[in-house]
């Protein structure tokens, strides 16, 4: 399948990845999702809500999401915002880095908070 969109990630489900994606693949998938960016080798959005119910809302539905897909990111949770950063810690032999999961997930979690809306 050929990822070119949001919408081609979405109909992804994370498996095991060993390798990490190239920085040329990881930008090009980073280009998809435009309220993502490439930080420290980690896919990073931050979400904003309206109150702490919203954002917690928003956070146990995220990790529902996560959890049927295996692949957990790391959450900074604050009254009225939630920082996201996806990384895949399995590829590069443990060192970590980037796989296709990172992306599918982030795409995943934008497409939640469009329900949400």
């Amino acid at each position: 399948m050929k990822i070119d969109s949001a919408n081609s990630l979405l109909a992804l489900h994370c498996a095991p990845a060993k390798e990490a994606l190239s920085e040329t693949e990881a930008a090009r998938l980073a280009a998809l999702l435009p309220a993502w960016t490439l930080e420290n080798n980690q896919l990073v959005r931050t979400y904003a809500f309206n109150d702490y119910y919203r954002t917690l809302a928003f956070v146990n539905a995220l990790a529902y999401l996560t959890h049927q897909q295996d692949h957990h990111p790391e959450l900074t949770v604050t009254y009225n915002r939630c920082v996201v950063r996806y990384d895949t810690h399995s590829v590069n032999h443990g060192k970590g880095g980037l796989s296709i999961n990172d992306f599918i997930c982030a795409a995943k979690a934008d497409a939640l908070l469009a329900e949400a809306q």
